[in-house]
């Protein structure tokens, strides 16, 4: 052991106790700052679910592989992390004594050939990943670019630091053969036996080698632990446990139903709340459950959620990254003022420091601390809001971001949650949903229409539509309740789905009957826009008639199909929550069983390309594909799929309660995605909800008034399709917009929809 192996040896370590002593007082306080979030029970159980869910992610990387460019890469480094990190620790060995080795492990060719292997994949793995980074940078792509908002000079860091462990790797290894240390066969060190030939046979330079492995991890764990924010880096331990704690435990993601309100661990009961104990929502970081904070943690700014942001793609100012790492900024420079027990009430004022003055109550706190806790969670720059309002209200709820976070951020949840605080507790939203919010409170829906008007749809059909209390005081031998839904009853587009609908099911011989009068909202749109105590008592309402008329049935039995997605969504995945269980399909999964039991059968084909339109909330929130393509396939269509389709199919911009708001910022929703499905040159656009077709209608009839589609382009639902496949006379077409029932669409700028807005708003 010579004076460079001392000297090399004595600094590393002496450097690596300091390091790894930061590193170890970094993750209690760690620890300490998540604890500050609520409590959530929820995500403790069951183990082996999800235990299972956390090793098929990690190991097999299946979120990650989303990218195909990026998950093989990604992968590599990783287990050059996680495997390599044997490695690094032999390198105190090597440093010291250069032919040491672990026991027993270094005379083993198998291990020497995963060392190789990790070392030449850490290497590969991160060069692709800095390609990938480059290739993406947004000076090259502007705002298109997912990297847009991120970290660079971390980022920049990171890469330097896997690259030279991924090297320290294959050159200590390589000076180790140059010395003879081990005698390990070219087949287990294909790479640093060839290199090992080239170098001296110097024990010095094995030492400098690990040396500089060392110095690599020493420097990186000193900044990290300096570096809380730091998700790139933290990721690597957070991740695990983000995974493990996701809201799902099946393993699926955090999409179909919103997370219940919770205060203190257990979901809120609006008859006994209290708002000056019970949180609302969040109005405050510390509002947000530990998970959130968990998640605020994790985050790596890959930009994955930000690229398929319909907002962000649009020119809004929502970035669902930029969301996740703004709360993540400001919890943890909040972070020393609440674990001193800073707390305040409704009004502002502090009552959680203690003294007898303010120098008392701040004593110890950092002034920077102080200063973050004065910020309102929501606010403009004026206000120096940590979260704008223009972004807080861009959201759809469409769910991309969460679908395609490969650390199973809920983004989603968290703005809702935002949203909520705002809605009940601010009275502080966009002054459309007055209207709605009205509408739905007195008349049951969001188009402020009488109950008495929820059958006009079913005028002028050549069969009865059997209403339930008026046809019959029974379901009698009816599999079905068909769930009209607001849109399907008041919309005059949806009409033309919820009658081709009903007129398959009569063909079909399908028994059924509708509520009539009786239906209500489901709640979608309160519970988007916040609004969660208007939701409880719509979904309260409607589970209550629904559990009067399905009484006597097995769950099992109680049979619901629906033409809305957002309905289908609510009473499939939300009203369990509230005591409604119940069997929900959507109108594509039904009437596509129906033609493949040959009680439907096309004898028209629509011989015309077709473009289909994935609704967030039956697609991506429900995970329903195949169903409708099948529809368009078995019409005798020919489908042509968008660039956006499947699990990263764009936003029609209705969702989130956005449909009965304005958009002013930015190229709208509905004519991105438009331009998006006139890319394909379809005849036809299908979708299956009627928000969507609303959406796609308007968008459509701005680009025909610009003059950039034809005329002869509708939009039609996937029922409304095979509907005109299985009747061999179709109701004759009355021009450009005319459809399976005679009658054409027109557009909201036309025919208003929604609540009307007031001059001022307008």
């Amino acid at each position: 052991m010579g004076a460079v192996q001392l000297t090399l040896g004595g600094l590393s370590v002496l450097l690596g106790i300091v390091a790894w002593g930061m590193f170890a007082a970094t993750i209690a306080r760690f620890v300490r700052i998540i604890r500050l979030g609520q409590p959530d029970g929820t995500r403790n159980g069951p183990f082996m679910a999800r235990l299972g869910t956390l090793v098929k992610e990690f190991a097999a990387h299946t979120r990650m592989n989303r990218k195909r460019s990026v998950g093989p890469a990604h992968w590599l480094v990783m287990w050059g992390f996680l495997i390599g990190s044997l490695a690094l620790f032999e390198a105190y060995g090597e440093v010291f004594v250069p032919e040491w080795g672990w026991p027993i492990l270094d005379d083993w060719s198998l291990f020497s050939l995963l060392m190789e292997l990790l070392g030449v994949g850490t290497i590969v793995g991160i060069l692709v990943l800095i390609g990938v980074r480059q290739r993406n940078h947004p000076r090259r792509a502007d705002r298109q670019s997912r990297f847009q908002g991120s970290n660079f000079k971390w980022a920049y860091f990171i890469e330097a630091v896997v690259l030279i462990e991924g090297i320290g790797i294959i050159g200590v290894r390589a000076a180790k053969a140059a010395l003879h240390a081990h005698e390990t066969p070219t087949w287990a060190a294909f790479v640093s036996n060839p290199i090992g030939e080239l170098l001296p046979a110097s024990p010095d330079l094995v030492s400098v080698f690990a040396f500089i492995k060392l110095m690599s991890a020493t420097v990186w764990l000193i900044v990290i632990a300096r570096t809380m924010t730091m998700g790139i880096a933290w990721h690597r331990f957070s991740a695990f446990f983000n995974i493990y704690f996701k809201r799902e435990a099946d393993g699926g993601v955090a999409l179909g139903a919103v997370k219940p309100m919770m205060s203190e661990g257990k979901p809120l009961d609006f008859e006994e709340a209290d708002p000056e104990k019970d949180v609302f929502g969040a109005g405050k970081i510390e509002d947000f459950s530990w998970k959130g904070w968990l998640d605020f943690s994790t985050c790596t700014e890959c930009g994955r959620c930000q690229e398929q942001c319909p907002a962000w793609n649009t020119g809004k100012p929502l970035s669902p990254k930029l969301v996740i790492t703004q709360l993540r900024d400001h919890a943890y420079a909040k972070a020393p003022y609440l674990l001193a027990g800073g707390k305040k009430d409704m009004a502002g004022d502090e009552i959680g420091l203690k003294g007898e003055t303010e120098e008392e109550r701040h004593a110890g706190i950092d002034v920077l601390a102080l200063a973050e806790a004065e910020r309102p969670l929501i606010g403009d720059a004026g206000e120096l809001g940590v979260i704008d309002p223009e972004v807080l209200w861009s959201c759809t709820s469409c769910g991309a971001c969460v679908e395609q976070c490969p650390v199973d951020i809920e983004h989603v949840d968290h703005i809702i949650d935002m949203r909520r605080y705002q809605v009940m507790i601010e009275s502080n939203f966009p002054s459309e949903l007055n209207g709605m919010f009205k509408n739905l409170e007195n008349k049951g829906n969001p188009w402020g229409q009488n109950a008495k008007d929820r059958m006009a749809w079913a005028e002028d059909l050549d069969f009865e539509v059997p209403v339930y209390g008026v046809t019959s005081d029974d379901l009698g031998e009816a599999e079905y309740l068909f769930w009209v839904g607001c849109a399907g009853a008041f919309e005059d587009r949806a009409k033309k789905t919820t009658r081709a609908v009903a007129e398959l099911l009569h063909i079909a011989g399908v028994e059924y009957r509708v509520l009539g009068p009786e239906e209500s909202c489901t709640g979608d749109p309160a519970r988007r826009a916040g609004n969660e105590f208007l939701f409880q008592m719509l979904a309260q309402q409607n589970v209550e008639v629904l559990n009067s008329v399905f009484e006597g049935r097995d769950p099992l039995q109680r049979k619901i199909v629906v033409t809305c997605a957002h309905c289908f969504n609510s009473l499939a995945n939300e009203y369990p929550e509230l005591g409604g269980q119940f069997d929900v399909v959507h109108h594509t999964q039904l009437l596509n069983r129906l033609v493949r039991e040959k009680r439907l059968t096309p004898v028209a084909p629509v011989a015309e390309d077709v473009t289909y339109h994935d609704p967030c909330y039956l697609g991506r929130h429900n995970k329903v594909y195949d169903a409708p393509r099948e529809l368009v396939g078995a019409a005798g269509a020919q489908l042509r799929e968008m660039p956006r389709h499947g699990d990263k199919s764009m936003c029609c911009g209705a969702g989130g309660a956005r449909m009965w708001m304005e958009e002013k910022i930015g190229k709208r929703i509905n004519i991105e995605r438009v331009d998006e499905a006139l890319g394909t040159a379809p005849s036809k656009i299908a979708t299956g909800c009627p928000f969507c077709r609303v959406m796609l209608n308007d968008g459509l009839t701005a680009r025909q008034n610009d003059g950039k589609a034809a005329e002869s382009v509708e939009i039609v639902d996937v029922a409304q399709l095979l509907l005109t496949a299985v009747k061999r006379n179709p109701a004759p077409e009355t021009g450009a917009d005319a459809e399976a029932d005679g009658k054409a669409d027109e557009s909201t700028e036309k025919v208003t929809t929604g609540t009307p807005l007031s001059e001022e708003d307008k």
